[in-house]
């Protein structure tokens, strides 16, 4: 998978090339990552790449130029044709399966993170093919934005993840039904008088299975009433949640 990144601030993205799960990609070969910083593509001598907003107005607004200027040398370097993602709160939200999908299309990406007042609108309408957002906030840039993108497209690669299954049993995956995942537990079994549940101490996979499903519906409830809401749960599932929210109101 092959990802560029216009931004002023290159540097910013050290924290997802030297660490975790992208670092591993990218040393394996499984992702590439790299910038360009639309101020070496400008034309006078203080390196300008933003000016004020014409109709007035408070911030500044990033210049179209040094934008096209580092976005024609991201899609030169580009293995193939990328498809150009501006991040911006306007855009269409993100989220899990957007993250599969745009993994397993396996098309070179190239990120264009805003900063200031936005970019100029003439960018996004003659060089940009998609507008995507984290989440229904401002950010002091698009940086962060892009770094979670990446992160979570990341984690959909082929030999990513250590273990095959991560992903497919991640929250929000279609596999979970869109729902939050369910408790996990590690060594000891007993941490004062905190046990791990007994069921995932037999060994029995079906009844793990069924305590996970059950927990996962659960915690749905709980913390997330409003994707329950959008499902469908058949007969099974609504025994699950019936059969934890009892036993919820008695503890």
């Amino acid at each position: 998978m092959w990802c560029g990144v216009i931004t002023l601030f290159g540097q910013m993205f050290h924290a997802i090339k030297d660490h975790g799960i992208t670092g591993r990609a990218i040393k394996n070969g499984l992702l590439t990552l790299e910038t360009w910083d639309p101020r070496d593509y400008t034309t006078d001598k203080y390196a300008t790449v933003d000016d004020r907003p014409y109709g007035g107005g408070p911030g500044m607004v990033m210049l179209a130029q040094p934008l096209r200027e580092a976005l024609a040398q991201a899609k030169f370097a580009s293995p193939g044709l990328a498809r150009v993602v501006y991040v911006t709160p306007g855009g269409e939200r993100f989220d899990h399966a957007k993250a599969r999908k745009l993994a397993q299309s396996a098309q070179p990406l190239i990120f264009v993170a805003g900063r200031y007042e936005g970019i100029d609108y003439r960018v996004i309408e003659q060089d940009i093919d998609e507008q995507l957002s984290i989440g229904d906030y401002v950010l002091s840039g698009g940086e962060l934005a892009v770094m979670v993108m990446i992160d979570a497209i990341t984690r959909w690669i082929p030999g990513a993840l250590g273990h095959e299954l991560s992903a497919v049993n991640d929250t929000f995956s279609e596999e979970m039904a869109g729902l939050l995942d369910c408790p996990h537990y590690t060594r000891p079994a007993c941490i004062g008088t905190q046990k791990v549940p007994e069921v995932l101490l037999t060994g029995d996979h079906q009844a793990i299975a069924r305590w996970r499903k059950k927990q996962s519906l659960g915690q749905t409830w709980l913390h997330r009433s409003d994707i329950l809401e959008k499902l469908t749960l058949d007969e099974t599932s609504q025994a699950l949640l019936a059969e934890f929210q009892l036993e919820y109101e008695k503890n």
